[in-house]
């Protein structure tokens, strides 16, 4: 079974130390993890400890280092931008495009996005779940790299994340040109575009190609939001070395 995984802010550089706090309440109290059993920490940005419980309390861990090391990011790196989505799909899309594999995460503020984020204490707590959704993801999907996720952008925002990538997708159901089709670049940044379930304005997809995006299809399928990206990650970890 793969080992359980908890994040911390920072991790310890000594041999021996103590899990506490909501991630060690977790392993000892809902985990139950007992002497002699391990587990993984990671600082969440690559460093990641293979640890044995050396004691257990209440709601903590001691916990031994047996081997510690860095997992390289994967290359290319890739962002995420996804429009807003009504409900709780859009923190569905952050779950599933972690799981898959997604670097980073942009909200953007897409023309047709039922969902308003303002730019005050609602639009804060929309935010906070996106970022707590993608860290419990990451913990889930063993991941020692959880994806960060940015403030939210609009049109002019998502077109400089164009401008600074080595490659942007707009995905679009209705475009003729495959994904399979498309020359991935091996290093940088890979953006993908992911829009509301009304899809992109022709505006944006003219303004996004004129900055240099390539729109793109996944298949023959209409895709949801909340899923496009994560089949996405799929079809780019086997075509590119990202999972490799």
């Amino acid at each position: 079974m793969t080992l359980a995984l908890f994040l911390v802010d920072a991790l310890p550089a000594a041999a021996a130390f103590t899990l506490d706090g909501p991630e060690g309440r977790h392993a000892a109290a809902v985990r139950r993890l007992r002497v002699g059993e391990e587990l993984l920490v990671s600082d969440g940005r690559g460093a990641v400890a293979r640890c044995a419980v050396a004691a257990a309390g209440r709601d903590s861990l001691d916990l031994t280092v047996v081997d510690r090391w860095t997992e390289p990011r994967p290359a290319p790196r890739v962002v995420v931008a996804q429009a807003l989505a009504k409900g709780d799909r859009g923190e569905l899309a952050v779950e599933l495009a972690t799981e898959a594999g997604a670097d980073a995460v942009v909200p953007w503020r897409a023309a047709r996005c039922v969902t308003k984020w303002d730019d005050g204490p609602r639009g804060e707590k929309a935010l906070s779940r996106w970022r707590s959704t993608a860290r419990e993801a990451a913990k889930q999907a063993r991941r020692p790299w959880v994806p960060e996720v940015a403030d939210p952008v609009g049109l002019p925002g998502l077109i400089t994340l164009v401008g600074e990538s080595s490659a942007t997708l707009v995905l679009e159901a209705h475009m003729s040109t495959p994904l399979t089709e498309v020359a991935l670049p091996e290093t940088g940044d890979l953006v993908l575009v992911v829009g509301p379930e009304g899809g992109l304005a022709d505006h944006e997809i003219a303004a996004l190609e004129a900055a240099g995006a390539r729109s793109v299809r996944l298949g023959p399928s209409v895709l949801r939001t909340s899923t496009a990206a994560a089949v996405a990650l799929g079809a780019l970890g086997a075509l590119t070395e990202r999972w490799r």
